[in-house]
C-alpha cells in the first residue's frame, strides 16, 4: 500500500477523508468498533468489490449483509430507498450499527440518505468507486433522491463518519465516466483554487490516469476545496467564515443550476458531469453577459474543458431548460439565483438576472 494522504473536515461531527492506493484495509478503522451489523449499500455491476469487501470485515467481527441497488441515477427513488429501509429493517440494523456505501455520486447519494433516515440517523461510511463521487458527493453531507419534479429535491444533510477514496478503484472505470468527474475538479479550480487550472491547462493523458502523481494532486486539491468549504458553512446557509467568502457552500453550486436543468430534460441521459460541463460554460457567458467577468476567464471555461474532453456545446429547448431551472433548490420564488464569478475564485451569486441575458447565454451553447 502507498502512502495515504488523510484530510480532515473540520464539522461539527468531525471525519477524515482519506486518499491514496490500496486502501481497502482502512474501512474497519472508519467503521468502529462500536457496531455490530454492517449494511454495504453498493451499485449492482461493483458486486465483485463489494464481495471482497464482505469477507474482510466479517474478518473484523461484523455481520456483513450486501445490499445492491440500480445503476445511476435510477437508485436515487423513493421505492429504491423504502427497498432499503425494509432490508435494514429485515437485518435488524441498529443506531449504532453503520451503513456504507460503495458505488459513484448516486450510491452515496441515496445510502446517504437512507442511513440519514433510517432510525432518525445511523452513521454512514463511502468508499466512493469515481472520480465524481471522491472529490464531490460523498464529502459534505448531502444526500437525496430524485422525483418526477427535479434532481435531489427529497434530501437531508447527513455528515459521512468518514470517506475512503481509494484510487485504485477508478482503474477500471470506463474512460467517459473518468472525463465526467474531471468537471467537478474544475469547478474547485474556478471557485476556490485556481492551481487546479494551471495543472489541468498544463497536463495531457496523465489527467486520466489513476496511477500518476497528476490525478492524484487533483483528486487532493479538490477534496481540500470542499472540506474547507462546508466546514465554514455546512447547511448551505452562507458564512463570511467560509473560503468561499460570504457565498459560502452554494459556491460548490457553480454550473449546477443549468447542468441539473439539462439532466432533467435529457431524462438522465446525460452524465452529471458533462451536464455540469456546459452548466460552467453557460454560467461564465452569463456572468460576462452581465458585465460580472471578463471574456478571457469566461473563455477559459471553454477552453479548458473542452481539453480534458468535455463537451462545451448544447442546442436544447430553452422554455423547456428555464422551466427546470425553476425548480432549483436555490431559486427564492419566482427569483432564480445563480453562482457566478466575478474573478477566479471570487464566487457571487446573481439574482433574477434579465430574461434576456438568460436567452443569450443560452444561445452561445449552441456553437
Amino acid at each position: 500500500m502507498t502512502d495515504a494522504t488523510t484530510i480532515r473536515v473540520e464539522t461539527s461531527a468531525a471525519y477524515d477523508v482519506v486518499v491514496g492506493h490500496g486502501l481497502l484495509s482502512r474501512l474497519p478503522g472508519l467503521i468502529g468498533p462500536t457496531a455490530q451489523r454492517v449494511a454495504v449499500l453498493h451499485a449492482a455491476p461493483l458486486q465483485p468489490m463489494a464481495e471482497s469487501i464482505c469477507p474482510s470485515l466479517a474478518r473484523h467481527g461484523y455481520a456483513v449483509h450486501a445490499v445492491p441497488l440500480p445503476v445511476g441515477e435510477r437508485a436515487k427513488t423513493a421505492e429504491v430507498a423504502a427497498d432499503c429501509w425494509s432490508e435494514l429493517g429485515r437485518i435488524q440494523l441498529t443506531r449504532s450499527d453503520v451503513v456504507v456505501s460503495v458505488g459513484g455520486g448516486a450510491t452515496s447519494d441515496l445510502a446517504g440518505f437512507v442511513a440519514a433516515t433510517w432510525l432518525r440517523g445511523v452513521p454512514v461510511v463511502h468508499v466512493p468507486t469515481t472520480l465524481l463521487g471522491m472529490v464531490d458527493a460523498a464529502i459534505g453531507g448531502k444526500t437525496g433522491i430524485n422525483t418526477a419534479d427535479g434532481k435531489n429535491l427529497v434530501g437531508s444533510f447527513h455528515e459521512p463518519a468518514g470517506v475512503l477514496c481509494d484510487l485504485a478503484a477508478l482503474q477500471t472505470l470506463p474512460r467517459p465516466d473518468l472525463v465526467s468527474g474531471l468537471a467537478e475538479v474544475v469547478k474547485c479550480g474556478f471557485v476556490a483554487d485556481t492551481a487546479i487550472l494551471d495543472l489541468v491547462e498544463g497536463s495531457g493523458a496523465e489527467l486520466v490516469d489513476p496511477r500518476g502523481e497528476v490525478l492524484r494532486e487533483l483528486v487532493e486539491r479538490s477534496v481540500r476545496v470542499k472540506a474547507a468549504v462546508v466546514a465554514g458553512d455546512l447547511r448551505e446557509t452562507g458564512s463570511a467564515a467560509c473560503s468561499a467568502g460570504g457565498v459560502g457552500r452554494e459556491a460548490l453550486n457553480y454550473g449546477h443550476t443549468y447542468g441539473h436543468a439539462l439532466e432533467r430534460v435529457e431524462a438522465y441521459r446525460w452524465r452529471h458531469g458533462a451536464a455540469v460541463s456546459v452548466g460552467l460554460v453557460f454560467v461564465a457567458a452569463l456572468a460576462r453577459l452581465a458585465g460580472r467577468l471578463d471574456r478571457a476567464t469566461a473563455d477559459r471555461h471553454r477552453e479548458l474543458l473542452s481539453h480534458v474532453g468535455l463537451p462545451v456545446t448544447y442546442g436544447g429547448d430553452w422554455p423547456r431548460l428555464l422551466a427546470a431551472m425553476r425548480l432549483d433548490k436555490k431559486a427564492r420564488g419566482d427569483r432564480l439565483r445563480f453562482v457566478v464569478l466575478d474573478a477566479p475564485a471570487r464566487p457571487a451569486v446573481l439574482t433574477d438576472p434579465d430574461p434576456a441575458l438568460l436567452a443569450a447565454a443560452h444561445a452561445e451553447l449552441a456553437g
